[in-house]
């Protein structure tokens, strides 16, 4: 099949999105298919499209944005005349946006006025966007309404909806995306992420500067305000205090809230104690994982967590806050704890009951192995396969749907 991909971010964004699409793509591509990918080009210009990998990636032109840092908007102006010529170039047996931002949605619009099948995948809730839209000024609740009216609007367009958990695609539905909206996995490369059988783990240590055999708890993700890492700092001063006297937090990762989180280490007295790598490369984040002795999620938008399932198919078990898709993965007493946001002690406590128990963590860190194996990429992408032969299917054009609209209101007024 010739498939094309179409994603607000990309690399080299850091972001879950950004690697379910870019994992996915080559999947794919390693399969036989052809793949194409439309994405932001990385200035004002569009590029000439050019291989990847194994991949054709179609640059469009982009600007910044101030929120998130990084990140590009492809300016709404010519653009769905842009996303018309490349799927009329490309001719693609069917169009498969991760995004219902500016991008995804005019090449679903683009789709439709060419009568390709398309279909999209939602990774986003408003807790993901709300930070970027805070300059309209309303309550938080005027824009979940906004967030879910623009959602449903752009997401009608797309003949298939599919989300990477039942969390997610459930709150899809809610939110008044037309169903049924279908749980996908974003899937695990599981040969990338295993058990540490060649010193990955000791080696990590040492170039960062941490003792083997030192109770390590970690983290990789955005440092970004939802993820509240700083729950993770105050959780470490906690355990240092009382069960666990010799503990470290190592946190993989970079964002907005670096300056503040490392000012939080300051005045807790834990320089020592913890270890901020920056942003490490995709070719570093499996040798983290083998490093850790627990790994903690305080983040309470995720819709899935690609790291939390890297580290469960490391073998690790997973201290996680009960909110949002993080449930579906920290199960209590199988593979770690869960505790509830905001409450620093709670942290602390499910923590020291890893720490302090190695044959139990390593029971825990057996299921979170298993758990893992059941989100295989291979099984993602034979799903997607399937959807694209027999779900995925062309909707009505946009001026289509909307003359038809205008004229049963015309014939309701005559009545």
């Amino acid at each position: 099949m010739r498939v094309l991909i179409g994603a607000d971010t990309w690399a080299p964004d850091v972001n879950g999105a950004s690697y379910a699409g870019q994992r996915l793509a080559a999947e794919l591509a390693a399969r036989g298919h052809e793949v194409h990918v439309v994405a932001p080009s990385r200035g004002l210009r569009s590029l000439p499209p050019r291989r990847v990998g194994p991949v054709t990636e179609h640059r469009v032109r982009s600007c910044r944005v101030p929120k998130p840092p990084d990140f590009r908007l492809c300016p709404p102006p010519g653009l769905r005349r842009t996303c018309r010529a490349i799927l009329r170039r490309v001719r693609p047996d069917v169009v498969h946006v991760q995004s219902h931002m500016v991008l995804g949605r005019m090449l679903l619009t683009a789709a439709a006025d060419l009568g390709i099948p398309s279909m999209a995948t939602t990774h986003m809730i408003p807790e993901n966007i709300i930070p970027a839209i805070s300059f309209l000024h309303l309550p938080e609740s005027g824009l979940k309404k906004l967030f879910w009216w623009d959602a449903v609007r752009v997401l009608s367009r797309a003949g298939l909806v599919t989300a990477p958990t039942p969390l997610a695609a459930s709150m899809a539905e809610q939110g008044g995306v037309p169903g049924p909206v279908l749980p996908v996995s974003n899937g695990l490369d599981l040969g990338r992420f295993r058990p540490d059988t060649t010193g990955r783990g000791p080696a990590f240590r040492a170039r960062h500067g941490i003792g083997e055999g030192v109770p390590l708890v970690g983290f990789v993700g955005r440092l970004d305000r939802e993820k509240h890492v700083d729950e993770l700092v105050r959780a470490t001063a906690l355990l240092r205090a009382g069960a666990v006297p010799d503990a470290q937090l190592v946190v993989v990762g970079d964002g907005e809230e670096r300056a503040r989180l490392g000012a939080l280490v300051r005045a807790e007295h834990l320089e020592h104690a913890v270890t901020f790598t920056g942003r490490l490369t995709d070719d570093e984040i499996p040798d983290v994982y083998p490093a850790l002795d627990v790994f903690c999620n305080a983040g309470t938008a995720e819709l899935q967590s690609l790291v939390t399932l890297e580290a469960m198919a490391t073998g690790k078990p997973v201290v996680a806050v009960d909110a949002g898709a993080l449930p579906h993965l920290a199960r209590p007493g199988v593979n770690g704890w869960r505790y509830p946001h905001g409450d620093v002690a709670a942290l602390a406590d499910r923590l020291a009951r890893v720490l302090d128990d190695p044959d139990g963590a390593a029971e825990l860190g057996a299921a979170s192995l298993q758990i893992a194996s059941e989100h295989s990429l291979a099984a993602t992408v034979d799903t997607f396969e399937e959807l694209y032969r027999t779900k995925a299917r062309p909707v009505v054009p946009v001026r289509t749907f909307r003359s038809a609209r205008r004229a049963r209101r015309h014939a309701d007024t005559r009545r």
